[in-house]
């Protein structure tokens, strides 16, 4: 579980196919990501991190705790984007017990992806539209939730279109400068993740709900 808030951008300095599956075209890939300053103390192999809004496994770290290598299955290669090639990465530590919920419940996984229509700075911040699938955009709410590549944002603005919707997000300055998403052009796809909620509650409502427990149908 996360929140959403990232802690530190992390470089994908290495692709490199898994090592006894070279020729299969279904294989995954290994990553080598420097993310000097980020890895806690206590983080063990196993450990789950967030990146570009992904959940992922720690299986080695350097001695010097400075970076540290995940698999990533080609089913997560095509369900998402910036994994399958060496750049900056959003991180960040799974939610622990204690922890302040700054942004919102973040799962890790990447529900679908999204595609800049618009990103243009107005005033001291940033407007970012996002063109959403049709698949997804029934969870989009005004003032409502998403994650979009690991970083929690507020929806200012939904606009229903044939393709789906297109959303409307402001961003701070300081989200620009301590994230990847500084980094997007109109064209790039994004990875979304809808509000854990909303899933929840689509649900609980849907003509295809199960009867509640104990309860006949």
């Amino acid at each position: 579980m996360f929140t959403g808030i990232v802690t530190a951008v992390g470089e994908i300095t290495r692709v490199t196919p898994q090592a006894d599956v070279k020729d299969d075209a279904e294989a995954g890939v290994r990553l080598s990501i420097l993310a000097r300053g980020f890895l806690r103390d206590d983080t063990r192999i196993g450990d789950s991190i967030a990146i570009e809004g992904a959940c992922m496994t720690v299986v080695e770290m350097d001695a010097s705790r400075d970076s540290f290598i995940v698999d990533v299955s080609r089913e997560s290669l095509r369900c998402t984007v910036g994994l399958a090639q060496p750049g900056p990465v959003n991180l960040e530590h799974s939610l622990r017990m204690g922890d302040s919920l700054d942004g919102h419940l973040v799962s890790g996984h990447v529900d679908g992806l999204g595609r800049v229509s618009h990103f243009r700075p107005v005033g001291e911040s940033w407007d970012l539209r996002l063109q959403v699938p049709a698949s997804m955009a029934r969870y989009m709410a005004t003032k409502g939730s998403v994650t979009v590549n690991g970083v929690s944002l507020t929806i200012n603005h939904v606009a229903d279109n044939p393709q789906g919707c297109e959303i409307r997000i402001n961003l701070i300055p300081h989200t620009v400068a301590v994230t990847t998403l500084g980094r997007l052009a109109e064209g790039d796809a994004v990875n979304l993740e809808v509000d854990m909620i909303a899933r929840y509650v689509e649900r609980m409502l849907g003509a295809n709900a199960v009867p509640a427990a104990g309860k006949p149908a």
